[in-house]
């Protein structure tokens, strides 16, 4: 049974609340964040589900340990536990076929869940995306999980996410900074050093990928320095049926903030591709 709360609402999964922003009407489209502390559905997607919610539904979750969405009791998060959520999700929202868009952390758990749930995955948008075999953990990445709250961490962590520095404002620190203190919490129990072994959960071995039949869009940043191409998106293509890779020059970590214009241009064509 649903609750309506401010900016979203909270839906019961295997019996743990899933806070999400649940927005317009049409094919569904199950859009999945990173990983930075503070991040949340409805953060990471609102402008990107406002440009698709005449056309789609869109689905934002906070994932397990994130936002208003606790870890679900005896668990620290990891794939598993967002992969099997987010089936539980849509499952609940009965949906039973639709599109998966996810972002870094994002980005594995749904091309995980297009190999545990091929009937219902039925394509995928991963950017910026983890999961790729034998990807090290980046100087960067690891910078980004270790971001202490407040105001001087949520700088140095959004310097890390653009190529853009002029998009790090005194105003997104502030608003980065208080999400991060608001989560501070439940975020310190998912990432503890040495930080390696999670990027090892999050990476999906070559059977998992070849598992993947839905189509997959890849979108990178040529500047990623969280996940960088050559090591995050690249090798994704030999391993991966139906893929294609776009990548955007002058763009770091986060296309969908950096060039939202582009980013919602193939988004909008990949979910509409016959």
């Amino acid at each position: 049974m649903s609750v309506l709360v401010t900016g979203g609402r909270t839906v019961k999964v295997a019996g743990s609340p899933v806070h999400v922003l649940d927005t317009g009407s049409g094919p569904a489209v199950l859009m999945l964040h990173g990983s930075g502390p503070g991040t949340t559905g409805d953060g990471a997607w609102a402008a990107t589900a406002t440009s698709l919610a005449a056309s789609h539904r869109v689905v934002a979750p906070d994932q397990a340990g994130f936002g208003r969405t606790p870890l679900p009791a005896g668990t620290s998060g990891g794939l598993r536990v967002w992969t099997e959520q987010a089936a539980a999700l849509m499952d609940a929202l009965g949906e039973t076929s639709y599109a998966v868009v996810g972002h870094s952390m994002g980005g594995a758990v749904a091309l995980a869940l297009a190999a545990a749930r091929p009937r219902q995955v039925s394509r995928v948008v991963a950017v910026g995306t983890m999961g790729a075999p034998e990807a090290p953990l980046s100087t960067d990445l690891n910078a980004v999980w270790a971001a202490p709250p407040g105001p001087e961490g949520a700088r140095d962590m959004l310097g890390r996410l653009v190529a853009d520095q002029s998009l790090v404002t005194d105003e997104a620190v502030a608003a980065r900074a208080d999400a991060m203190r608001a989560g501070a919490e439940a975020f310190a129990a998912m990432f503890p050093a040495p930080r390696t072994r999670w990027v090892d959960d999050l990476t999906l071995s070559a059977a998992t990928l070849a598992a993947v039949r839905a189509p997959v869009l890849l979108v990178h940043g040529a500047q990623d320095r969280l996940t960088p191409l050559r090591t995050a998106a690249l090798p994704l293509l030999d391993h991966l049926g139906d893929v294609r890779l776009h990548v955007l020059g002058r763009c770091g970590h986060a296309p969908q903030l950096e060039q939202p214009t582009a980013f919602r241009e193939l988004l909008a064509a990949f979910l509409v591709r016959g």
